[in-house]
């Protein structure tokens, strides 16, 4: 069978859910860009409606095709006749001669209607000359030959292309084809609250980044201000507060943004189901469109496959073995792994929320600029990691959230401090993924 069963779609996409949650941050950005042209985002389906629209296009491009090939057959057929025509009387020249009476059986091969016997007075006689004349004939044959590919390409092969084309498409009056229409229609109805799910969802989603953000900045501002001796008990109490109703809030939104995801995922195998069937009709005319010009195909080869040379055998044997290698089912296979239900999709999952990480100046910059742009913390200041951390640059730490190291210089302006581990391991981290203890 071609298509694959419910199970086995529902187990193939569940797999490719798992890949991609565990997919790297360097890979997410190519997983989201195949997501976005994927058949199953909305308004995707358009190559396939398009197919419909450029099938009709594509009849006419073949009949045109062997239209003038038929014209070249024509204008050969005409070449030979024009050849033969105009050495004909040359050849039938050799045929002129005097009149008298036959004498042997011999002279028989030369009489004449008006002579009792003739004596050949050209250049060529006898089975040579036939064999010259037979030229000619043979000229006139190939002519009526390709005369008549000429008629069968144009009347039997066009007309019955024009004819399926007539049956098969049927104009609209401002344009288009009922058919891609039926198609659209029902991709659109299909995917209408499919889009509005997916609009939900992501505006669920902007909105828990969006207080995310705003529990960051509030966790920031309460660790600069725990232990400041300038910032009074009483604002600490009150970024405290502040903090507090932020994760409060990020909490509850995050709830919504998890209730909204799991409504889309409830509603997605109704809505392949629909799209697939859709997607389906699309693939049963596409098939008779294929099997109709592959017999149409089939037909043209006949009728141009007149020789029985070896090498020109050779050559339409090539070209037949093409056109009976055609096979809908592998065109319809790689149709649908390209456009249609068989490409990757990332399908809508939990993204967690990631706080994003300032630029770091070059290793050499920092250095020369320490003692201007940082302070070094006499003993040092012990922080814990609130986020994972993997070093980019040898002169980084990596750190898992949780962990606890000391922090021996402060903050520069790019964002970026100085901090060393129990094990005497030193180097540079974000600002933003620690607290102080």
């Amino acid at each position: 069978m071609l298509f694959l069963s419910h199970r086995q779609r529902v187990q193939g996409i569940k797999s490719y859910l798992r890949e991609s949650r565990m997919s790297t941050p360097s890979s997410q950005s190519s997983i989201e860009d195949a997501n976005n042209h994927s058949f199953w985002m909305p308004g995707n389906y358009h190559p396939t409606v398009k197919r419909t629209e450029d099938a009709f296009q594509a009849c006419n491009d073949i009949v045109a095709c062997f239209q003038e090939r038929a014209r070249v057959e024509r204008q050969y057929a005409q070449q030979l006749s024009e050849w033969s025509n105009k050495w004909t009387p040359v050849v039938d020249s050799s045929r002129f001669c005097r009149c008298i009476s036959p004498t042997t059986a011999h002279d028989l091969l030369f009489v004449d209607e008006t002579c009792e016997r003739v004596v050949p007075s050209g250049p060529l006689y006898g089975s040579l000359l036939k064999a010259w004349q037979c030229f000619m004939s043979s000229a006139d044959r190939l002519a009526s030959l390709h005369a008549s590919i000429c008629r069968s390409l144009v009347s039997e092969d066009g007309d019955r292309v024009r004819t399926w084309q007539k049956d098969t498409f049927h104009k609209k009056l401002f344009g288009g084809f009922k058919e891609s229409q039926d198609i659209e229609t029902g991709f659109t109805r299909a995917q209408k609250p499919w889009a509005k799910r997916l609009k939900k969802l992501d505006k669920a989603r902007r909105a828990y980044h969006k207080v995310s953000r705003k529990e960051q900045a509030a966790r920031e501002r309460e660790v600069h201000a725990h232990g400041n001796p300038d910032v009074s008990i009483d604002k600490q109490k009150r970024l405290q507060e502040e903090r507090e109703l932020a994760q409060q809030e990020a909490e509850k939104v995050r709830g919504r943004y998890e209730k909204v995801l799991e409504e889309v995922n409830r509603y997605a195998p109704r809505y392949m189901e629909e799209m697939e069937s859709i997607f389906d009709q699309s693939q049963d005319e596409e098939r008779k469109r294929i099997v109709f010009l592959k017999q149409a195909f089939l037909s043209v080869h006949k009728h141009l496959d007149i020789t029985n040379n070896e090498t020109v055998r050779a050559v339409y044997n090539e070209l037949h073995n093409t056109v009976t290698a055609i096979d809908e089912h592998e065109d319809l296979r790689w149709w649908k792994n390209t456009h249609g239900p068989g490409m990757p999709t990332d399908w809508p999952h939990f993204q967690e929320w990631m706080p994003e990480k300032k630029n770091k100046k070059e290793k050499k910059e920092v250095e020369k600029k320490a003692t201007i742009e940082r302070s070094v913390i006499i003993g040092g200041v012990r922080v814990r990691a609130m986020y994972d951390y993997v070093g980019q640059e040898t002169d980084e730490l990596s750190f898992k959230a949780g962990e606890e190291f000391l922090k021996i210089e402060e903050e520069d302006d790019q964002g970026w401090c100085r901090g060393m581990k129990d094990d005497g391991c030193e180097g540079l981290y974000p600002a933003n993924y620690v607290e102080a203890v």
